[in-house]
């Protein structure tokens, strides 16, 4: 066994002592779909993997545990005023570095982003982590088959793709849109009509 493959195998336990099963398959299943996005993209794909794996860690817990973890890291205060779906990536990233001692900024970026996407700057592990919680193999929904060829093709274009989706539902369901979602959406919209 490697060193990283210890590490990973380390990680995983505390990871699935945080969730539930299914919470922690998805994220086993998140783990390996970065790894396949960054043999594609050129990105290290250790990196990716453990990214995968700990994007989601902080998913599960009480609100309470969020809005001490804003005070406590200083974080922008208006984050209260939304929901476990975006602590879970902005907030969780801290609680990541915190907990698990995960220093990489790469990975905590993949991590902050998760939830909200990120303009046309958007590192590419990001972009990465981004898409593979999107298309991991135990996801199911309309459109998943032709994110996944678009995501294959282009990692822009599948970021874009999710970003069009995801504000769609969003809207049509009547939910609230946190703004970096807007403002990722609209650089990429930007960037695609040039």
């Amino acid at each position: 066994m490697t060193a990283f493959e210890e590490e990973l195998h380390a990680v995983e336990k505390k990871v699935s002592a945080q969730l539930s099963d299914g919470r922690f398959q998805h994220c086993l299943r998140v783990s390996d779909y970065a790894r396949k996005l960054a043999q594609e993209n050129g990105v290290d794909e250790n990196q990716a993997a453990l990214a995968g794996l700990v994007h989601d860690y902080a998913k599960e817990r009480p609100a309470e545990d969020f809005l001490a973890a804003i005070d406590r890291f200083h974080l922008d205060p208006d984050l209260k005023n939304w929901s476990r779906a975006i602590w879970h990536g902005v907030v969780g990233a801290e609680m990541i570095q915190d907990e698990l001692g995960i220093d990489d900024p790469a990975i905590l970026d993949a991590v902050r982003l998760h939830t909200t996407g990120d303009g046309v700057e958007m590192p590419t592990l990001a972009k990465i982590v981004f898409m593979a919680d999107y298309l991991e193999t135990g996801r199911d929904f309309p459109g998943v088959k032709e994110a996944r060829e678009i995501t294959d093709k282009s990692l822009d274009r599948g970021v874009f793709y999710q970003l069009q989706h995801t504000l769609s539902f969003l809207a049509e369901n009547g939910n609230v849109i946190y703004p970096k979602t807007f403002t990722s959406y609209n650089d990429w919209a930007r960037h695609f009509a040039e």
